[in-house]
């Protein structure tokens, strides 16, 4: 039997296998979570350096939300990463979960994301 964090290995192969061949020259966005964190950075085309990071460890997500575990700082989180990404000229993201289900949080994140501007 396999643990959940081979399974979340293998959802994260296939995907990211998806997206290399389908993601048309476009950034990428990509979600990281944790127990206590929520983590969201767009990397250029080639995946070798970030453009705009925002977490819940950010001082203006702390500022806005207590716990960073939870769905209001996720949405909070979606938010800023699409005002920075617009601010940065960036309209167009392919969405990496990173092999997380899309649902709770991440499912939160995503949709304010697109709510302030990003399309995926």
């Amino acid at each position: 039997m396999k643990t959940s964090a081979e399974l979340r290995g293998i959802r994260k192969k296939r995907q990211r296998y998806k997206i290399s061949r389908t993601s048309c020259g476009r950034c990428r966005l990509l979600i990281h979570r944790t127990n206590n964190n929520m983590y969201a950075q767009i990397l250029d085309i080639s995946g070798k350096n970030t453009v705009v990071h925002v977490s819940t460890l950010s001082k203006a997500v702390r500022e806005e939300v207590k716990n960073g575990g939870n769905k209001e700082a996720a949405v909070c989180v979606g938010r800023l990463v699409a005002v920075a990404a617009l601010g940065k000229g960036i309209k167009e993201v392919v969405f990496d979960r990173s092999g997380f289900l899309y649902h709770g949080r991440v499912q939160r994140l995503a949709e304010s994301a697109r709510e302030n501007g990003l399309v995926f």
